[in-house]
């Protein structure tokens, strides 16, 4: 019996010619086991090391009951009895059988070519790889290390085969790749690709994010430059420069050199009339700023200054402080304490006539609201934000108040018009520069917003594509919360665990504010899933506790809920 089984790109599994059809996997079980086996070294394990490694969460009766069963299913979908083999305690994967697993043949070919140092044999290899390890099974932790490692494996012999489109089409931020393509492009003469990659490379590497390419990728841009260097020189690609030069010196810690070149990059930007390069050298001025711990004086100074002026690219400047003034909303130091401030920088607005300082003020009072429980102040405020923010063009600005009022709508039960209001967020946030920020927040809003079971599941199917993606990792938090007490609650514990792990370590990079109390709160919910009540009365005590100190009425009551219907 020959016996085929693809691991990489999809799970298939052929006996004799003929494909298992899908519907025989229709127990996740049966096909968990059949992939754990074939990664397993002489796609044998002992019963024990499947059990933990597939059940973990289960007591060792329940596991093993699942084991068994698995190994039944599996031998019904295959269609044949000895594809599994049980022998005492191993359990071992078709041992009689002509086995091929694609994984296996494409890693011994790779590493056979990479030996060799043939680039011809390194193409070849490279094309028996169909794609990414069972991507279906992203979440299962037995599963990562074979994946990263046949990646890894499959971005060397592409390297060594210099076939670089190829490496970006796996890895989109690999700067090597993009380096190697920018400098044949200037060896070749052709200037104008050489600012092509450089431009994509930049569209990847999000300055709002602290990223940014490498200097010695920005000196062969230079290079490409260097016959323009003149009044005659294209401003935007001056502009692109600067930036790449600002965060690199950002991420050196050179920061008063980054902050020169951030104002220098936001003057040209100015003139040149580019709204999205003003906005990211605010943002780049701004990060300079919050790392010295400065950052709200700037701001204020900024704000006095940009809501005299003439309204076309105010917009694009207080889209770069966005993502920071979010960010002190729910630090340590809490909203409230905010609050004060911002409403003295509405008076100012409103007094200097400027509808974009209305509208980032608007917004911040309406969050603010939000956070302390009271509902009906923060719909209003939010609401007015999102229209000023319509007026000026400021879509990102919009989005968030959107995102919010679908946060009012949530905590007042009203799922479908959390779900209205979220569809449309997405549709105003996608576009915009600071997607990476928005769209992620968003889909946490559309798990929790879900009608049913499936609702959700497509919700998270969509945030895991956004993550997937270049997302701010603070924002990303809210999401993986979500997620992970929706699968909790549904019975994938296995999952709902390595999400909420996930958030518990991004929530322990940000001291204070309100993630790791959400993160109490998510742990709550798991453990009264596993049923141990108990626990989860006292780690929503704890969440309710953190919410408390931070003012955040609304939180803290519905984690008191939680108690309460626990008792």
């Amino acid at each position: 019996m020959h016996i085929q089984i693809n691991l990489l790109a999809e799970f298939r599994v052929t006996i004799d010619g003929r494909q298992a059809a899908a519907a025989a996997w229709r127990r996740t079980r049966s096909a968990a086991l059949v992939k754990r086996l074939a990664l397993a070294d002489g796609h044998r394990l002992h019963r024990e090391q499947a059990m933990e490694a597939l059940w973990p969460e289960l007591e060792p009766e329940a596991a093993a009951a699942n084991l068994r069963k698995a190994v039944h299913f599996a031998r019904r979908a295959i269609g044949a009895h000895e594809a599994i083999s049980v022998d005492g305690e191993i359990v071992v994967l078709a041992p009689n059988a002509d086995l091929a697993i694609d994984s296996e043949v494409f890693e011994a070919a790779a590493k056979a070519a990479l030996r060799t140092n043939d680039t011809a044999l390194c193409e070849r290899a490279a094309q028996l790889y169909g794609g990414d390890l069972l991507p279906d099974d992203r979440f299962a932790e037995w599963a990562e290390e074979p994946r990263e490692r046949l990646r890894q494996l499959y971005l060397q012999i592409l390297r060594k085969a210099g076939l670089w489109e190829q490496v970006i089409a796996a890895d989109p931020v690999d700067e090597e790749a993009y380096r190697a393509l920018m400098q044949a492009a200037f060896d070749a003469g052709n200037r104008g690709e050489v600012v092509r990659l450089f431009q994509r490379l930049r569209e990847r590497l999000r300055i709002d994010l602290g990223l940014g390419p490498e200097a010695a990728t920005v000196k062969v841009y230079e290079s490409a430059l260097a016959p323009a260097q003149s009044a005659l020189a294209d401003p935007v690609d001056r502009v692109r420069g600067l930036l790449a030069w600002g965060i690199v010196n950002f991420n050196s810690g050179d920061f008063a050199k980054a902050e020169h070149t951030a104002k220098e990059a936001r003057t040209l930007a100015l003139h040149a009339g580019m709204g999205r390069e003003i906005g990211e050298a605010s943002a780049l001025f701004g990060m300079v700023a919050h790392m010295q711990g400065r950052w709200q004086e700037l701001f204020r100074s900024e704000f006095l200054d940009w809501v005299c002026r003439e309204p076309a690219f105010v917009p694009n400047v207080f889209d770069g402080h966005l993502c920071l003034a979010e960010f002190c909303l729910c630090s340590r130091a809490g909203h409230e304490s905010m609050a004060s401030a911002w409403r003295e920088l509405l008076a100012l607005a409103e007094n200097a006539g400027s509808v974009p300082g209305r509208a980032l003020a608007t917004l911040i009072l309406g969050e603010a609201e939000l956070f302390s429980g009271r509902l009906d102040a923060a719909e209003a405020l939010l609401t007015a934000a999102e229209q000023l923010h319509g007026e000026t063009g400021a879509d990102a600005g919009r989005a968030l108040a959107i995102h919010r009022l679908a946060e009012v709508a949530l905590a007042r039960g009203q799922k479908w018009r959390a779900g209205r209001l979220v569809r449309r967020g997405l549709k105003i946030a996608e576009p915009t520069w600071l997607a990476p920020h928005l769209t992620v927040r968003l889909q946490a809003a559309a798990v929790e917003a879900a009608a049913n079971a499936a609702e959700a599941l497509d919700a998270i199917a969509e945030g895991d594509r956004c993550c997937a993606e270049r997302v701010c990792q603070v924002c990303s938090v809210g999401f993986r919360v979500a997620s992970s007490i929706v699968l909790a609650e549904a019975g994938e514990l296995e999952e709902a665990r390595r999400r909420l792990d996930e958030a518990e370590r991004l929530a322990g990079m940000w001291q204070g504010g309100p993630w790791v109390a959400a993160v109490w709160e998510a742990r709550g919910v798991h453990r009264r899933a596993q049923g141990d009540h108990g626990q989860a009365s006292a780690l929503f005590r704890e969440a309710a506790g953190r919410y408390a100190e931070l003012g955040r009425l609304g939180d803290q009551r519905r984690c008191e809920a939680r108690v309460a219907a626990l008792a």
